[in-house]
């Protein structure tokens, strides 16, 4: 479930990872061995091989101390993470600016608390604001901080200062991978640019199938104008000049109340629980198998989604060997296009509203 491409890493082509020298190979083979690397032993080495050449490529000491200090900051977020990998996780983006007794930020706290009470766990930048309001109703035990070293404004805030799963980065690019590996759903409520520049990456990363399709929801107070502002400017200066498809539209929602956005994340996963693509075929797992005749009926429904067939049901994958932990779930498998991501969460909300085997009782 660590990622967050949807099985697009899985698809990555075997690198070869030898130095030419039999002997050396062995060397950092049996360096793999004796520290101890019982998983994908082939891959440690094949990252010690990078290492090695740009050692040997005579890159400068500031590329060197970026590269190392990155992997590091990567290494040390996916150890935090990973006893809480079963957990769904929902980011919250805003303003660091926002008072805390301000009505958005006070929706921001609602949202976090109501989905705290489901069993999420809530991730932010860690900053005060919004960040910080969201913090406080996911209380500290259900919550994680990315925190982001800056000359000025950026501290932790109080309701996540000095806890284990509070973590500090020193680039944006690896905070902002993080945010995106581990998160199951989005909520942005107004901020800057910061919030800015995080919403149009997450539009851009699913738009483009280079991150998995998630529940994106767009909250302010109650008659705010921010996100139906920012949606005209959309309409009136993306979708008008065909910069952008209307289904792209379907990658988020404004919602409305805190309660309709937690409708729109938690109906999300409804029956739909994960994706991942198998060369050119798409395999949706679901926690309920919907029945033949609604699949027969999606087909009709998503014919223009698909490059060939149609979409059907079916055991897991050969390919799928490397999650066996996932091998209970039911799965429809379809060959889509890789063009229009709206369109797929169309598919996904029409697939947790169908007809399924045993009903929903």
């Amino acid at each position: 479930m660590s990622d967050f491409t949807g099985g697009g890493i899985d698809e990555l082509p075997e690198s070869a990872h030898s130095t030419g020298d039999r002997d050396f190979d062995r060397r950092i083979q049996d360096l793999v061995q004796d520290w101890g690397c019982p998983g994908s032993p082939e891959l440690i080495e094949e990252m010690i091989l990078s290492v090695l050449k740009m050692g040997s490529d005579g890159l400068n000491k500031a590329d060197l101390k970026l590269f190392s200090r990155s992997l590091k900051e990567l290494r040390y977020a996916a150890k935090v993470f990973h006893p809480y990998q079963d957990k769904r996780k929902v980011v919250v983006y805003g303003s660091a600016r926002t008072p805390y007794t301000e009505p958005v930020a006070v929706a921001a706290e609602e949202f976090a608390r109501t989905l705290r009470e489901l069993d999420w766990m809530i991730i932010t930048g860690a900053g005060d604001g919004i960040m910080g309001a969201a913090q406080k109703g996911a209380g500290m035990e259900h919550s994680f901080g990315l925190n982001i070293k800056l000359p000025f404004e950026q501290r932790a805030n109080e309701f996540i200062h000095g806890d284990a799963k509070l973590i500090s980065f020193n680039y944006f690019f690896t905070r902002k991978l993080n945010f995106m590996k581990e998160a199951h759903a989005l909520a942005l409520f107004p901020g800057g640019f910061g919030t800015m520049d995080e919403a149009f990456e997450a539009l851009t990363l699913m738009q483009t199938g280079k991150a998995r399709v998630l529940p994106i929801v767009l909250l302010d107070q109650k008659g705010g104008r921010y996100w139906e502002t920012w949606h005209r400017f959309l309409c009136d200066f993306l979708l008008e000049r065909k910069l952008v498809s209307a289904d792209d539209f379907h990658l988020f929602k404004i919602c409305g109340s805190v309660e309709e956005a937690v409708a729109e994340i938690t109906t999300f996963y409804r029956h739909f629980h994960s994706y991942r693509w198998v060369r050119e075929r798409l395999v949706l797992r679901l926690t309920k198998m919907p029945t033949q005749r609604a699949v027969e009926k999606l087909s009709e429904q998503f014919a223009d989604l698909l490059v060939e067939g149609e979409i059907r049901r079916t055991e897991p994958l050969r390919e799928e060997k490397n999650t066996p932990e996932l091998n209970h779930l039911p799965r429809v498998v379809l060959k889509p296009h890789r063009h229009n991501f709206g369109r797929l969460r169309q598919l996904i909300d029409a697939l947790n509203q169908a007809e399924v085997e045993g009903g929903d009782g």
